[in-house]
Protein backbone atom coordinates (compact mmCIF):
# COMPACT_ATOMS: atom_id res chain seq x y z
CA UNK A 1 0.00 0.00 0.00
CA UNK A 2 1.39 2.99 -1.26
CA UNK A 3 1.02 6.15 1.68
CA UNK A 4 -0.43 9.24 0.05
CA UNK A 5 1.05 12.68 0.80
CA UNK A 6 -0.93 15.74 2.41
CA UNK A 7 -1.85 17.24 -1.15
CA UNK A 8 -2.60 13.87 -2.36
CA UNK A 9 -4.94 13.36 0.56
CA UNK A 10 -6.99 16.81 0.22
CA UNK A 11 -7.46 15.78 -2.71
CA UNK A 12 -9.00 12.67 -2.91
CA UNK A 13 -11.18 13.89 -0.14
CA UNK A 14 -12.07 16.81 -1.45
CA UNK A 15 -13.55 14.70 -5.08
CA UNK A 16 -15.03 12.24 -2.67
CA UNK A 17 -17.11 14.40 -0.67
CA UNK A 18 -18.23 16.40 -4.05
CA UNK A 19 -19.11 13.24 -5.58
CA UNK A 20 -21.08 12.08 -2.82
CA UNK A 21 -23.22 14.88 -3.02
CA UNK A 22 -24.03 16.22 -6.48
CA UNK A 23 -25.19 13.90 -9.14
CA UNK A 24 -27.02 15.93 -11.76
CA UNK A 25 -24.52 18.93 -11.84
CA UNK A 26 -20.97 20.00 -13.63
CA UNK A 27 -17.88 19.99 -11.90
CA UNK A 28 -15.85 23.28 -11.98
CA UNK A 29 -11.81 22.26 -11.48
CA UNK A 30 -9.46 24.90 -10.94
CA UNK A 31 -6.05 24.66 -11.57
CA UNK A 32 -3.73 27.20 -10.66
CA UNK A 33 0.48 27.82 -10.97
CA UNK A 34 2.59 30.65 -9.39
CA UNK A 35 1.66 33.10 -12.62
CA UNK A 36 -1.73 31.34 -13.80
CA UNK A 37 -4.97 30.30 -13.17
CA UNK A 38 -7.41 28.14 -15.47
CA UNK A 39 -10.93 26.98 -14.71
CA UNK A 40 -13.04 24.30 -16.65
CA UNK A 41 -16.83 23.00 -16.45
CA UNK A 42 -16.99 19.16 -16.65
CA UNK A 43 -19.30 17.23 -17.50
CA UNK A 44 -18.31 14.28 -15.30
CA UNK A 45 -21.12 11.55 -17.10
CA UNK A 46 -19.46 12.21 -20.61
CA UNK A 47 -15.95 12.57 -19.39
CA UNK A 48 -15.67 15.67 -21.85
CA UNK A 49 -14.74 19.69 -20.74
CA UNK A 50 -18.13 21.81 -21.76
CA UNK A 51 -16.76 25.48 -20.85
CA UNK A 52 -13.12 26.49 -19.70
CA UNK A 53 -11.23 29.59 -19.68
CA UNK A 54 -7.53 30.61 -18.63
CA UNK A 55 -5.63 33.83 -17.84
CA UNK A 56 -2.77 32.04 -20.74
CA UNK A 57 -5.83 33.54 -22.81
CA UNK A 58 -4.90 36.52 -25.33
CA UNK A 59 -7.95 38.57 -24.25
CA UNK A 60 -6.95 38.47 -20.60
CA UNK A 61 -2.96 37.80 -20.50
CA UNK A 62 -3.45 41.87 -21.86
CA UNK A 63 -4.56 42.79 -18.76
CA UNK A 64 -1.44 43.59 -16.50
CA UNK A 65 -2.76 43.08 -13.05
CA UNK A 66 -2.43 41.14 -10.00
CA UNK A 67 -3.12 37.31 -9.32
CA UNK A 68 -5.92 37.86 -7.54
CA UNK A 69 -7.83 40.02 -9.66
CA UNK A 70 -7.01 37.77 -12.92
CA UNK A 71 -9.21 34.99 -10.83
CA UNK A 72 -11.47 37.43 -10.72
CA UNK A 73 -11.52 37.81 -14.45
CA UNK A 74 -11.65 34.68 -15.07
CA UNK A 75 -14.41 34.23 -12.77
CA UNK A 76 -16.80 36.61 -14.72
CA UNK A 77 -15.53 35.12 -18.24
CA UNK A 78 -16.64 31.56 -17.01
CA UNK A 79 -19.72 32.71 -15.63
CA UNK A 80 -20.15 34.37 -19.03
CA UNK A 81 -19.75 31.57 -20.96
CA UNK A 82 -21.53 28.82 -18.95
CA UNK A 83 -24.50 30.98 -19.08
CA UNK A 84 -24.33 30.94 -23.32
CA UNK A 85 -24.63 27.14 -22.81
CA UNK A 86 -27.30 27.66 -20.27
CA UNK A 87 -25.49 26.13 -17.47
CA UNK A 88 -26.16 27.54 -14.00
CA UNK A 89 -26.20 24.22 -11.39
CA UNK A 90 -22.66 23.26 -11.11
CA UNK A 91 -20.27 21.99 -7.68
CA UNK A 92 -16.67 23.94 -7.36
CA UNK A 93 -13.87 21.08 -7.06
CA UNK A 94 -11.27 23.04 -5.41
CA UNK A 95 -8.78 19.90 -5.99
CA UNK A 96 -5.90 20.16 -3.72
CA UNK A 97 -5.73 23.82 -3.22
CA UNK A 98 -7.51 26.02 0.23
CA UNK A 99 -10.46 27.73 -0.17
CA UNK A 100 -8.49 30.86 0.27
CA UNK A 101 -6.78 33.89 -1.75
CA UNK A 102 -6.74 33.26 -5.59
CA UNK A 103 -9.26 29.94 -5.43
CA UNK A 104 -11.43 31.93 -2.99
CA UNK A 105 -11.90 35.13 -5.83
CA UNK A 106 -12.53 33.39 -8.35
CA UNK A 107 -15.37 31.16 -6.62
CA UNK A 108 -16.68 34.38 -5.19
CA UNK A 109 -17.09 35.69 -9.02
CA UNK A 110 -18.67 32.81 -10.08
CA UNK A 111 -21.35 33.35 -7.65
CA UNK A 112 -21.87 36.92 -8.41
CA UNK A 113 -22.18 36.12 -11.91
CA UNK A 114 -24.57 33.76 -11.51
CA UNK A 115 -23.33 30.38 -11.19
CA UNK A 116 -24.87 29.02 -8.60
CA UNK A 117 -22.72 26.51 -5.89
Amino acid sequence: MVKLNTIDRRQKRNRNKLKRVSFDRYRITVAKSLKNISAQIIDDKANKTVVSASSTEKSVKSDKKNKTSLSTIIGELLAKRAAEKKISKVYFDRGQYKYHGRIKALADSLRKNGLNF
